[in-house]
């Protein structure tokens, strides 16, 4: 399957463009075999030139793996990061004090070896749930990694955070602020265990804007509640997820903050690498063969029509019936009575892409053959509901329920 397509375009005076992590000024990142998997890319890195000020959400799992304490350990001494160490293969989670030292060790290990203070470190892991650690191979990897300047790839990087995906996910974008050139730059895993309000997936955002701390944490989170959060695959969520937002000021722009001039344009950048990502991890959905995406309108409040947009994502039989080619609407239909919004069922209306399913609350005649032939045909499918009632809107993505999912996740550990 191809990746969400990233062409150049102007979009309100945000530039789309292809590019990556160590596009936006002052940032350098790689990855490398150490021998976590087999032979695929297990350790990943990103450096700043400079401390960053950094944004962090986490998963909403209570049981919160090591390398996220330790993150929050790091950003909590100053709200500063100059790099970032990740590891693939094995979540380091359920690990208990044993776990949670090895990695205060990998951010000991890596402080080091950039030569920066330990508390400028963040760390994470994705991979298998209650395994510890290969720390003798961690230690051996980030000991070879002794030449950040030669050794800066960031497609390295985005192979080495991947476990069950299928492709890389990056996104870029350029904006203008105070006649200086911003760049905002992401990259991102996540394939299966995906559920709204930060699941399993890591996500890093890079930019050399210059931007307040604690308005930079208010951004994130604003932007991740309309994207991250606003995608599912299969409603599991992990133990090892967060968003980090890193922004050096290589730019050398006026600072950001809320009263600034050009903040609304700099919040739409990230929201439009952060969606990228969001709609690449949907599409990677395990075993998935389409994206979906569902628009919701008319809801009494845009809280509502998440509400409902993420009920009808998140139905396992709108997701099969996708899947089979199946315009059973009375699927959809179900999925926004039972999201827990007060509706009139009277006003709705249910289209299929082009298609009108449902109108008024009632079927509407439309052709089986042609509803079939759109969800057959096309990689993404678009489910829009109007519910006639006010201005509330939202819009969410996840992807269809494969048999494939139910192989791959039966032999996760094999």
């Amino acid at each position: 399957m191809n990746t969400v397509e990233q062409v150049e375009k102007q979009t309100n005076s945000i530039k789309v463009l292809q590019g990556s992590i160590t596009t936006p000024l002052g940032f350098l990142a790689g990855g490398l075999h150490c021998g976590i998997k087999r032979m695929r890319y297990d350790l990943g890195w990103i450096f700043s030139v400079v401390p960053a000020s950094v944004a962090a959400v986490y998963t909403t799992n209570l049981f919160q793996a090591p390398p996220i304490k330790v993150t929050q350990d790091s950003i909590f001494t100053d709200r500063k990061i100059q790099g970032v160490i990740v590891n693939s293969g094995v979540a380091n989670a359920c690990t208990g004090e044993e776990g949670l030292a090895n990695a205060y060790t990998m951010r000991k290990m890596f402080s080091e070896q950039l030569g920066i203070e330990e508390h400028l470190v963040a760390v994470s892991s994705t991979g298998v749930i209650g395994n510890q650690l290969p720390m003798e191979k961690i230690i051996d990897g980030i000991s070879s990694i002794n030449d950040i300047q030669q050794q800066n790839d960031a497609s390295d990087f985005e192979k080495a955070i991947l476990t069950t995906d299928t492709f890389s996910k990056n996104a870029c974008v350029t904006l203008e602020v105070n006649g200086k050139r911003i760049t905002i730059g992401g990259a991102a895993k996540g394939s299966g265990m995906i559920h709204p309000n930060m699941a399993t997936m890591l996500a890093f955002i890079t930019t050399d804007a210059k931007v307040q701390q604690t308005a930079l944490q208010q951004a994130l989170k604003k932007v991740v509640d309309e994207t991250f959060n606003m995608i599912t695959v299969d409603g599991d969520s992990s133990t090892n997820d967060m968003v980090l937002l890193l922004a050096n000021g290589q730019a050398e722009n006026e600072e950001l903050t809320p009263e600034h001039p050009d903040w609304d344009l700099f919040l739409q950048g990230v929201n439009e690498v952060s969606k990228s990502l969001a709609k690449q991890i949907a599409q990677d959905g395990e075993g998935a063969t389409k994206l979906i995406e569902v628009q919701v309108k008319g809801a009494a409040s845009n809280e509502d029509a998440k509400k409902i947009a993420k009920s009808i994502i998140g139905s396992n039989l709108v997701k099969a019936a996708i899947f089979g080619g199946d315009p059973n609407w009375g699927r959809i239909v179900a999925a926004i009575g039972y999201s827990g919004v007060e509706l009139k069922s009277t006003k709705i209306k249910v289209d299929l892409g082009p298609i009108t399913v449902v109108d008024n609350g009632l079927p509407y005649l439309f052709s089986e053959q042609e509803a079939a032939s759109y969800l057959q045909q096309n990689d993404t499918i678009h489910i829009f509901v109007d519910i006639y009632d006010a201005d509330g809107k939202a819009t969410a993505w996840g992807c269809d329920l494969t048999y494939d999912y139910v192989k791959i996740n039966a032999s996760y550990r094999t």
